[in-house]
């Protein structure tokens, strides 16, 4: 299968007072057609500058992004137009992402209109679909974000973002906001809308949990940088990076019987503003050595399992 997205040596930087800040550093990842690819790791990483990015809402500071073979980083202004209604976002903050001064039926309809391909009758016909395809209620479409719980403006959020159709949507941890029983609700909904429109999901979360539900593929990123990508079950399974063992002893669990050693990370998070080379992990790495002050490079350890660190084999006792 071909993928839908590719990405190759993503770079996203930002000048500060102090430097430069590397959010994203030589991202490289590929998602396939009507699959979810989880990003995980602490806040701060760059989930989210990666998923905005991928989109085009932050323009790259360097590589490629290519959307069915498209590279989006070269497109014009109009062309650009025109991809936005195959990629879209879902945004982390229900309320704040929405227009206060806008009802229900208005935000949904709104990229409808932008559109100029609908009729008006068109436009409230779909309009009504989409909240109906949502589970918003018609009682509903001239409410106002405020007078919404989260689920329900998570969810007017979530119909503007499918008003065109798109192929492709990034998902910036649009549950974090919500209650535990309204997550499932919401996740269940975005499970059952892929299935039925064939969508691609890049999906944001510093939750492992939510991401073991929903993913299909796992990236974890550290500072910037991929330390280690895998099938969702494998990466469960058999994490083979010291980050990605620190994160995954932290989840908590329900089995009264199970042995859990939490993995505590000690030392100092180095800075992302003008990094040296080497690993970033390294200083809260209690398998570092000297070896670890050079680049490191994401190695296939067993098939689609990629990790980024020179002793990986060693750590894991891996033959080869």
């Amino acid at each position: 299968m071909n993928p839908l997205i590719t990405v190759k040596h993503l770079r996203k930087y930002f000048d500060t007072p102090l430097g430069t800040l590397h959010a994203v550093d030589d991202v490289s990842l590929s998602i396939q057609k009507g699959k979810t690819m989880g990003v995980v790791g602490e806040s701060g990483c760059g989930k989210s500058t990666l998923g905005r990015t991928l989109i085009h809402l932050l323009e790259s500071t360097g590589g490629t992004i290519e959307f069915e073979g498209r590279d989006v980083t070269k497109v014009t202004k109009s062309e650009l137009q025109k991809l936005r209604e195959d990629m879209q976002i879902i945004f982390q903050d229900p309320y704040s992402s929405l227009n206060p001064r806008m009802t229900v039926e208005e935000t949904i309809m709104e990229p409808l209109i932008i559109s100029k391909k609908f009729s008006r009758r068109e436009r409230e016909t779909e309009t009504h679909r989409l909240m109906n395809m949502v589970g918003i209620d018609e009682r509903l479409r001239s409410a106002y974000p405020h007078e919404l719980d989260g689920g329900r403006r998570q969810r007017v959020g979530i119909g503007r973002a499918l008003a065109l159709n798109p192929k492709f949507i990034v998902c910036d941890e649009p549950v974090s906001a919500l209650d535990v029983s309204i997550q499932a609700q919401v996740l269940n909904l975005l499970q059952d809308l892929q299935k039925q429109y064939s969508l691609t999901f890049l999906f944001v979360t510093h939750d492992l949990s939510v991401v073991r539900h929903i993913s299909d593929d796992i990236c974890v990123m550290y500072l910037g940088q991929l330390v280690e990508t895998s099938p969702s079950k494998e990466l469960f399974k058999h994490p083979l990076h010291p980050y990605t063992k620190a994160l995954l002893s932290a989840v908590p669990t329900i089995d009264i019987h199970a042995e859990q050693k939490r993995i505590l990370l000690k030392g100092e998070i180095v800075s992302p503003i003008n990094p040296k080379p080497g690993c970033r992990f390294a200083t809260r790495c209690s398998y570092a050595t000297t070896a670890c002050q050079k680049p490191q490079m994401l190695e296939e350890i067993t098939p689609g399992h990629w990790v980024s660190c020179c002793r990986v084999k060693e750590i894991n006792n891996l033959v080869g």
